[in-house]
């Protein structure tokens, strides 16, 4: 006899529909909610406009379209941080990096020494026990959970309130995307088993197992973070492909179909199981993609820096029974929202003492209203090598400084010369003309905004002078580096 789906299950048993009790946030329908699944879905590295329904004429993701079309796309959507350990650590925790210490990853005080003109403050690698996850926070309301893939925020993630762990530990990034994987957190599958499709096959098992009851899964793919391994039969057919505003990588593109390909099996498994109406999807990458790998124009830059290229990322929410589809929504949003989010939706509530910098996206899920209009802040006083010509300067990604959102306006702030860039972002998505002259009031207005949030939040800002740092060298590199590099971009 074919299995009861879970909704089925749930009336057999006499538990009837569970009630969300959100109040004017809902809108009509026959029958009362249960409890919905939350699948998190976290992309590593993949850039803003690297998909197809985000405007990319040159990776084919048919499968990751249609998720967007069947709910709402983010188009200002935003990474807490540039890089990988940071934005996962507040995405997971609901705040902003001052709160956990994690900047970046491994030491801060990365690059030369004799181009760091301050001594960056101290980075945390493990995110601390006390920092309540949102898989933690969910035990209230029974849900069952599962971290599969990249956790790179310590040894385990079972010790941060997961039930399941299924490959994430301290790796950054896969030694191989095919087995064996040398991965000390992954039993090796076949020789030659590929990296992307092991992790779906879990995440697939989890949801059979535990599909009777409300489960959240932790689904973080190491694609397409480096190195760049795709299944050889895919290259070939970008490699005859003509390049698009930018974006021309084969083996990139052909991991990026990877990556669409099992999205693509991953929900047709939850149409085969009843689950897709009462489960919610997220689907995000943790930052901006890497400028010499992919394009994220007309954004700035890539990952690592603070300029549009290196936070906006691509944001889908899909929940069927709730949510409606084929909706565009262009409202500020970061990654720190989607923990209260996701309390709103189950009716958890906050853990006590639990502070949460992000706000529930519900209103605009469902179109029952705005969000009060707030600034987004990103802090980083620390430093990441490997700039180029679209970075502040050729030598770094980011120098220690601080950045907010507010409306159109955006204000980075730099903490080594006292640097200040203002931009419109409505009339210059790609960071061009730095306004900070032009409106000395607007100006003015964001910087003390900035300064008293960072009071506000305890964040540190690096103030002691570097005595191994070398004016004359840093300053000679940044011309010789700045000229080499302008001129590849013009072979290019």
């Amino acid at each position: 006899m074919r299995a009861l789906k879970r909704r089925d299950f749930l009336k057999t048993l006499g538990a009837g529909a569970f009630s969300l009790g959100l109040g004017s946030h809902s809108f009509c329908r026959k029958v009362p909610l249960i409890k919905p699944n939350i699948i998190y879905i976290n992309l590593d590295d993949l850039g803003w406009k690297d998909l197809g329904f985000m405007g990319s004429q040159f990776y084919e993701t048919p499968r990751i379209d249609k998720l967007a079309s069947g709910g709402v796309v983010f188009t200002n959507a935003y990474a807490p941080a540039a890089n990988c350990a940071p934005s996962r650590a507040s995405c997971l925790t609901g705040q902003y990096t001052p709160r956990h210490g994690i900047y970046t990853v491994n030491k801060s005080d990365r690059g030369d020494a004799r181009t760091r003109k301050l001594i960056p403050i101290k980075n945390k690698a493990d995110l601390a026990s006390e920092k309540m996850t949102i898989a933690e926070n969910l035990k209230a309301s029974a849900y069952a959970s599962a971290h599969i893939g990249k956790w790179h925020l310590g040894d385990d993630p079972k010790e941060q309130g997961f039930d399941i762990n299924i490959g994430g530990g301290r790796l950054g990034h896969p030694k191989s995307y095919f087995s064996p994987y040398q991965n000390k957190d992954l039993k090796d599958g076949p020789e030659g088993e590929y990296l992307t499709d092991r992790l779906t096959d879990e995440a697939i098992k989890f949801v059979e197992n535990h599909q009777k009851s409300p489960f959240f899964l932790h689904l973080a793919y190491y694609a397409v973070h480096s190195p760049i391994q795709p299944k050889k039969e895919k290259v070939e057919k970008y490699a005859r492909k003509r390049g698009s505003q930018g974006q021309s990588n084969a083996r990139y593109a052909a991991m990026i179909e990877g990556v669409d390909e099992n999205i693509g099996r991953f929900m047709a498994k939850l149409d085969e199981l009843g689950l897709t109406e009462d489960t919610v999807i997220v689907f995000m990458s943790d930052n901006g993609g890497v400028s010499r790998r992919t394009s994220m124009a007309p954004l700035r830059a890539g990952k690592g820096s603070y300029y549009e290229g290196g936070i906006r990322v691509p944001l889908i929410v899909r929940w069927p029974a709730k949510v409606r589809s084929g909706i565009r929504c262009d409202t500020p949003v970061s990654g720190i929202d989607l923990y209260p989010t996701f309390l709103e939706m189950t009716g958890t509530p906050r853990a006590k003492q639990k502070i949460l910098d992000g706000v529930s996206l519900m209103p605009l899920l469902t179109r029952s209203g705005g969000l009060k209009k707030r600034a987004l802040f990103w802090h980083f006083p620390v430093y990441l090598e490997g700039g180029n010509v679209e970075t502040r300067d050729p030598v770094f990604r980011t120098r220690p400084g601080s950045v907010i959102r507010f409306g159109d306006w955006k204000l980075h702030e730099y903490f080594e010369d006292k640097g200040i860039e203002l931009y419109n972002l409505n009339e210059d998505i790609g960071e061009k003309f730095n306004l900070a002259e032009k409106f000395p009031e607007k100006t003015t207005e964001l910087q003390q905004m900035l300064t008293s949030w960072r009071r506000k939040i305890v964040a540190p800002v690096p103030s002691e002078q570097n005595p191994g740092y070398d004016q004359k060298y840093d300053s000679s590199l940044r011309r010789s580096l700045y000229s080499k590099r302008k001129r590849s971009k013009k072979e290019v």
